[in-house]
């Protein structure tokens, strides 16, 4: 008998759509990493103020690709050209199905010629493994999982260690561990540099807005790097960031992390869904929010929603390509930041102490999301549905509640909304209690809604060509 697989979990299901907002997943876990070091507070305070260290270790999977035909196997899949891909170069890898419809996205490294790294979430992994393995491709595959959300006590084991320094003090610790001055290469170039007497792999990365690397090596250096490093930045107000913390980052610098993958339905990826297992990613990724579509297509994104529009590149063919050049970009939604109202969101909080009727929604600090991937109906003053908010929390620095989201292309910066928060009926997600839904009045705002990120954040990339045209 063959494993269960995804297409045999929705074919016992009403559809797609009810086994997803009904998977019975707790809240999604950041595994391994400690919740908090100090509090969340100060370490999300410690990227805008001095420096942070993110720990990235355990919640991403590592999928190694080598062999004469890795690149054709990263240009057949991704929506980007290859074309200008050297080796020490990263680029963010975006794969689409053959609807045109967003299956995730992470970074790919090219380590050497026929070798590359990708690291990011599960679906986009799996996407390329199910091509490496059907597609003919002369390629050598290695997955290593991220780390299990609940190890309950037991050993954890990583291929690679993966940090980043980031913040406004950030250069003064990398210089301070490498012993002297070192170059600031462009945005998403590879290099070394020392930590200690170690020689590690470096990414120019800037998450938090200012010049920052991430680091890599071999897991069984963990330990030894990361309290050389913490050591090392002591001075300059270096923070370890934990799993809340770190969370909440993507809030101000406006990157959605977790679209639902569109492969649910739909003839062509019918092996797909037969190859993807019953235990994967896909058929436990708990749907959560208030906007419930007439199905689960309602769900799907295209690369132009989630501000991914630049990176398509039609100097090459890729699956999902005639789809794409068929869509009409002006037509999309966009990506934006919603600042909630304080006032609204101190009334969800404080239904938490009246025992007279139920409370609405909890609203969790400085992560709110509840399930794998979140869906909440933005509203306008005659209650029709003009976006979904997707991505919800708090944010220290801004000193306010705030989501990513998609909106119709007519609404404008400015425009006064509402998200609907909460789910309109029980559902079999073990990360909900009863509650009510609420209507929280809503700024649409600029993306990246950090001023800091906007001005700051001078290399290329999707957020300085967003941020340009807020």
């Amino acid at each position: 008998m063959s494993n269960p697989n995804l297409q045999d979990i929705l074919d016992k299901s009403a559809n797609p759509l009810q086994h997803l907002r009904n998977v019975p997943a707790g809240i999604y876990v950041y595994p391994v990493v400690a919740p908090e070091f100090s509090n969340w507070r100060k370490e999300v305070q410690a990227w805008r103020d001095s420096a942070v260290l993110f720990d990235q270790t355990h919640h991403m999977d590592n999928l190694y690709i080598k062999g004469p035909d890795a690149l054709k196997l990263i240009s057949d899949t991704a929506i980007n050209s290859v074309e200008n891909f050297p080796v020490n170069k990263a680029k963010q890898y975006v794969p689409v199905t053959p609807y045109g419809h967003v299956i995730g996205d992470g970074i790919l490294f090219r380590e050497a010629e026929e070798e590359f790294v990708y690291v990011g979430r599960s679906p986009a992994a799996n996407w390329l493994m199910f091509h490496a393995e059907t597609g003919g491709y002369n390629v050598e595959i290695v997955i290593d999982r991220r780390s299990p959300s609940r190890p309950m006590g037991k050993a954890v084991e990583r291929e690679e260690w993966r940090f980043q320094i980031q913040g406004p003090r950030a250069w003064d610790v990398i210089e301070k561990l490498h012993g002297g001055p070192l170059e600031k290469l462009k945005f998403f170039n590879m290099s070394y540099m020392n930590v200690g007497d170690t020689q590690v792999r470096t990414l120019r990365h800037g998450m938090a807005g200012a010049p920052g690397l991430e680091l890599w090596g071999p897991y069984e250096d963990y330990d030894r790097i990361r309290e050389t490093i913490l050591e090392a930045g002591a001075e300059f107000g270096l923070e370890a960031a934990g799993a809340r913390a770190y969370s909440s980052n993507t809030l101000e610098s406006g990157w959605i992390p977790s679209p639902l993958p569109g492969i649910y339905t739909g003839d062509k990826l019918a092996d797909y869904r037969k190859w993807l297992g019953a235990d994967s990613y896909e058929a436990n990724s708990a749907v959560a929010g208030s906007y419930v579509p007439e199905s689960v297509e309602g769900y799907y994104t295209t690369p132009w929603e989630l501000g991914y529009g630049s990176f398509i590149k039609y100097d090459h063919d890729f699956i999902g390509r005639d789809a794409l050049e068929q869509m009409d970009p002006a037509a999309q939604r966009k990506k934006v930041t919603l600042a909630w109202d304080g006032d609204d969101l101190a009334t969800i909080h404080a239904s938490m102490y009246q025992n007279e009727e139920l409370p609405y929604k909890f609203f969790d600090l400085p992560n709110a999301n509840y399930g794998a991937s979140n869906f909440d109906s933005i509203v306008d003053e005659a209650g029709n549905v003009v976006g979904v908010s997707m991505f919800t929390g708090y944010s220290w620095n801004e000193k306010r509640g705030l989501s990513l989201a998609i909106v119709n292309p007519d609404v404008e910066i400015g425009s006064q909304l509402k998200v609907v928060w909460g789910e309109p009926e029980a559902t079999g997600k073990l990360s909900v209690m009863p509650h009510r839904q609420y209507e929280v009045g809503v700024d649409v705002s600029p993306v990246p809604y950090s001023e800091v990120v906007r001005r700051e954040y001078t290399d290329g990339g999707w957020r300085k060509k967003v941020a340009a045209h807020s």
